[in-house]
């Protein structure tokens, strides 16, 4: 037989305990034939590594990337440091458009400022009286300015009390702009959907980024639904972009709970919510499956809505909430379950947890296992007592450690010393034995794996200061949060995680070893190509690898 290539001379950290190192790779029909063959395999191409390091594809379990997408096409305020100029970038942008169109920005991030949010009136100035919404980094939370408020109050109640979210108002009762949580639909209702081209070409530029950055498969947590999606249409637009080859990357998207309903049936079929004619996660292929349901339960710890079971310090009788009634939460969380579709639950604060903890654990006691292990997305503060119990479920923690890395002074100083040691567990979770994947959230912080890696192993605020030093990881244990743990939160782990006969030739090449370099250079790492279902995608301009091609006989 002749393979489709061989990559030589390179240092492979296969992830596999097995032979944790190799020199050589075989590669036939999209997956890994074979590792350091002992008996020689023709191939149609050779590629010579030049002794670079090539480790399995990174995976990111838990990100947003039409939101990432479309912040690339919007106005970015992700790097301002003062209102001033974010009134400088509103300006800018609306000099472009005209007297009616909206500018739309993304990525601010008032814990950046020290908490200070944009005046309704500034941003009507600077916009020249267009309507402005700006999306904060959190995803929890919008600001308006005046025009956009006027507009919205001409199909919705302002004054009128909002479900698991805030209107919030200035001493004279007026509203600021600032709309939390379920609040955002105000503004929503009005502004969606979006075509779904423009979903496709959000979902070109993300994954086009992700490759960049060595990343091979992602976990969208929440479209279609809900505060965070942006159409009800949206996997349409996956499947289209697939379709057109716009999709770079390996997808793994989660429905949110709103996009389900209730289904009718036989009487003797379970009572359940889910999509028409059945349709349940599991369904697609290796490039592009439905994932869990995602339920939010809470709100951020950025915008101090998340639900603790204690006060936030310096926020007398705030301890946030959850985004709908208990019951509920259980009983929508339940019925989606019960229809096949596992649960992957949004909770940040401690009280949140332990209604995750509940729900999940009676649904996998009473309903047995689903297609995909069921999830805890965030953990901001997870008491130690939580972690043996999530362990012990098999439930799977899904932490962002580079929340640390960019809001890590802003969250200590909300939680305090003693919540803040259980803020974003991650060696805690591994000397359990419990999952331990790599994510993001992005857009809400860099998405980019080595820099994330370098945060689950340093773990320094912006300030410096450690973050839950016992909470630290090796370099060798994040890189396996980002390759074998993500494989196994996704339930891919027959497929990917690891450079092993019949896995799925995904993988980096990257110009140093992020394991044996000192923890402050692992960032440093440049990723120089990255090959998904064998097929280089990605090619860095500094990458000259020695590529010969051999005549098929």
């Amino acid at each position: 037989m002749l393979a489709d290539l061989m990559i030589t001379n390179a240092r492979v950290l296969t992830q596999d305990p097995h032979r944790p190192t190799a020199h050589t790779l075989v590669i036939h029909g999209g997956r890994i034939l074979a590792v350091d063959p002992d008996l020689e395999i023709p191939a149609r191409a050779v590629l010579d590594a030049g002794g670079l390091t090539v480790v399995p594809g990174f995976n990111d379990v838990h990100s947003h990337s039409v939101w990432f997408g479309l912040g690339l096409m919007e106005t970015a305020l992700g790097a301002v440091r003062s209102l001033e100029e974010v009134y400088a970038a509103v300006g800018l942008a609306a000099a472009d458009l005209e007297p009616d169109q909206w500018v739309i920005a993304s990525g601010f991030s008032p814990l950046l400022l020290g908490g200070a949010q944009p005046d309704r009136d500034r941003l009507d100035e600077a916009s020249g009286g267009r309507p402005v919404w700006i999306k904060h980094s959190s995803g929890h939370a919008c600001t308006l300015n005046g025009a956009a408020l006027a507009l919205v109050s001409r199909s919705a109640d302002l004054d009128a009390a909002v479900d698991g979210g805030v209107v919030v108002r200035d001493p004279a009762g007026l509203p600021t702009g600032l709309l939390e949580e379920n609040a955002m639909r105000l503004v929503q209702d009005l502004m969606l959907p979006y075509p779904l081209e423009t979903i496709e070409r959000a979902l070109e530029l993300a994954t086009s980024h992700y490759l960049t950055e060595g990343i091979t498969s992602v976990t969208d947590a929440g479209i279609a639904g809900g505060w965070i999606g942006h159409s009800p249409r949206e996997f349409a637009a996956y499947q289209s972009a697939r379709d057109k080859g716009l999709l770079k990357v390996r997808m793994q998207p989660m429905l949110v709970l709103d996009a389900l309903r209730q289904l009718p049936g036989h009487a003797d079929d379970p009572d359940g919510l889910g999509l028409d004619t059945g349709i349940r996660s599991g369904l697609g292929d290796e490039w592009l499956r439905l994932g869990p349901v995602k339920i939010f339960s809470d709100g951020s710890l950025l915008g101090s809505t998340a639900y603790m079971s204690e006060d936030y310090v310096g926020c007398t009788h705030n301890h946030g909430y959850l985004q709908m009634d208990a019951a509920q939460l259980r009983s929508s969380a339940l019925a989606a379950y019960r229809a096949g579709w596992p649960i992957a639950m949004h909770a940040i604060g401690d009280a949140a947890v332990d209604h995750a903890i509940s729900i999940i654990t009676e649904a996998q006691e009473t309903y047995g296992a689903n297609c995909f292990p069921n999830r805890i997305e965030h953990g901001g503060v997870v008491r130690p007592e939580q972690l043996d119990r999530i362990a012990d479920a098999g439930i799977v923690l899904v932490p962002q450690p580079h929340f640390i890395t960019e809001f890590g002074d802003g969250m200590a100083e909300l939680l305090g010393p003693e919540r803040t040691a259980w803020s974003y567990p991650a060696a805690s979770v591994l000397n359990r034995g419990a999952v331990l994947p790599g994510s993001s959230d992005r857009p809400v912080s860099n998405g980019r794996p080595l820099d994330v890696m370098q945060s689950f192993v340093e773990r320094l605020t912006p300030s410096g200061t450690v973050y839950g030093p016992g909470e630290r990881l090796t370099a060798g244990q994040a890189l396996a949060a980002y390759t074998t743990g993500s494989a196994a939160a996704t339930g891919t782990d027959a497929e990917k995680g690891r450079l092993s006969p019949g896995m799925l030739a995904d993988l980096v090449f990257l110009d140093q070893d992020p394991t044996a370099v000192a923890p402050g250079r692992i960032s440093a790492t440049m990723v120089l190509g990255t090959m998904v279902g064998g097929e280089l995608r990605y090619r860095h301009p500094d990458f000259h690898p020695t590529h010969s091609a051999k005549e098929t006989p």
